[in-house]
């Protein structure tokens, strides 16, 4: 199944991990295997989603939340600066952690979109009361985001 060199230079891989995932047997479709660890999440305390997708999906390991946008939980979009419109952001973030049993503590990882870099401190200054534990991040600029407005921000949680 593995040649001599891939044996030499992965023994531990060749020899168990990949013998343990060849050899058992497979009870169902790949995709049905899938589909039963992870479970939708949804809350009516955040803002709903604005197209067909999950508020988040919660998988055995890690709840992964859509991105977010300054609206409340009625799809109202939140009017005001780059610091108000982050907090609805992730207080929409929260909302869903929670329904799906996390928190903001355990955030792992984040990622922002601004349709302008020039928002940017503005944006972490609000960010920085929210994600005092500091998760990895990602914060980009991009030309446009849904319905106009101009941060989104999504993350990665641990159950």
């Amino acid at each position: 199944m593995f040649s001599t060199a891939t044996r030499r230079l992965f023994p531990i891989l060749a020899q168990s991990a990949c013998r343990r995932i060849v050899s058992a047997p497979l009870t169902r479709p790949y995709s049905q295997t899938i589909a039963m660890s992870a479970t939708p999440v949804f809350t009516t305390k955040a803002a709903p989603p604005a197209g067909p997708y999950s508020q988040a999906i919660k998988t055995p390991n890690a709840i992964y939340c859509s991105g977010q946008i300054p609206c409340d939980a009625q799809g109202n979009l939140v009017e005001g600066t780059i610091q108000e419109k982050t907090a609805a952001c992730i207080a929409n973030l929260k909302a869903v952690l929670e329904e799906a049993g996390s928190s903001i503590e355990k955030v792992v990882k984040c990622n922002i979109f601004l349709t302008d870099m020039a928002n940017f401190a503005n944006m972490n200054e609000e960010y920085a009361k929210w994600f005092v534990h500091k998760p990895a991040r990602s914060c980009v600029a991009v030309k446009q985001l849904p319905k106009g407005v101009d941060v989104e921000i999504e993350c990665i949680a641990l159950p």
